[in-house]
C-alpha cells in the first residue's frame, strides 16, 4: 500500500492549489481515476497487479460552482420597499402595482435591470420614445427622478435596432409634449418627463404586460 499512500498525498497536494470550494471535488476525482486504474497525473504505471485498492468513495454531491474569481449574481424581485417615494406615489397615482413592476424589470445585486424585450411596435420613433420612458422609469423607481441620460436612451435604441440618427432629435421635438423642454436639441445632455409622459408611461407599462 505505500504507492496508494504516496497517491493520496499527491493528490491532496494537489488539491490544496485549489480554491477551497474545489479541493474535494478535485480530490475525488484525481483518487477515483486513480483507482479505475487510468493514467497517472505524472504518466506513472497502474498499481502493482495483486494489490487491491480500496473502494472508491462515492462523490458527495455539491451545488454549481462558481469559477473562481467571479461571484454568484443575485437575482430577486423588486420589493415595494426598494422603491423611492416619489416612485410608490406615480404607481398609487396611475393605478399600477408592484408586480406590474416586476414583469419589466429585476433586481440584480443591488441594480435593477430591465425585462422587456419587445416594445409592441414596429416603428423606429416610437421604439425611441417608449425606451426613453421606460429608462427615465428605471432610473425613478430607485431615486425619484423621471429622468433619463441621452446617452443610455442612444445605447439602448442600437441595442434594440432603432436607432435611426437623423431623426433622433426630431423624434423627441414632435412628442415633447411628454417632456419638460420646450425645444430637444443635440446638445441636451437628459430628458425630464412631464406630466403627460407620465401618463404616457403608465399606458406602456400596462401594454408591455
Amino acid at each position: 500500500m505505500p504507492k496508494l499512500k504516496e497517491k493520496v498525498e499527491e493528490f491532496a497536494e494537489i488539491a490544496k492549489a485549489l480554491p477551497d470550494n474545489l479541493q474535494v471535488v478535485c480530490f475525488e476525482l484525481l483518487l477515483k481515476h486513480f483507482l479505475d486504474g487510468g493514467k497517472q497525473v505524472r504518466g506513472e504505471a497502474k498499481p502493482p497487479a495483486g494489490e487491491e485498492p480500496p473502494a472508491p468513495t462515492q462523490p458527495r454531491a455539491t451545488a454549481p460552482v462558481t469559477p473562481p474569481g467571479q461571484a454568484e449574481a443575485k437575482q430577486e424581485d423588486i420589493k415595494i420597499g426598494d422603491l423611492h417615494v416619489k416612485a410608490k406615489k406615480f404607481l398609487e397615482k396611475q393605478a399600477l402595482s408592484i408586480e406590474q413592476i416586476n414583469n419589466l424589470f429585476f433586481k440584480e445585486d443591488g441594480q435593477l435591470k430591465p425585462l422587456y424585450d419587445d416594445l409592441k411596435t414596429t416603428r423606429t420613433s416610437e421604439s425611441q420614445l417608449r425606451l426613453t420612458l421606460l429608462l427615465a422609469l428605471q432610473n425613478a423607481l430607485t431615486t425619484g427622478d423621471f429622468e433619463v441620460d441621452i446617452e443610455a436612451v442612444r445605447q439602448e435604441c442600437n441595442t434594440h435596432k432603432c436607432y435611426d440618427a437623423n431623426n433622433f432629435s426630431n423624434n423627441y421635438n414632435n412628442n415633447k409634449s411628454l417632456f419638460d423642454f420646450d425645444k430637444y436639441t443635440k446638445a441636451s445632455k437628459f430628458v425630464r418627463l412631464s406630466e403627460a409622459g407620465k401618463k404616457e408611461l403608465a399606458n406602456i407599462i400596462k401594454e408591455l404586460q
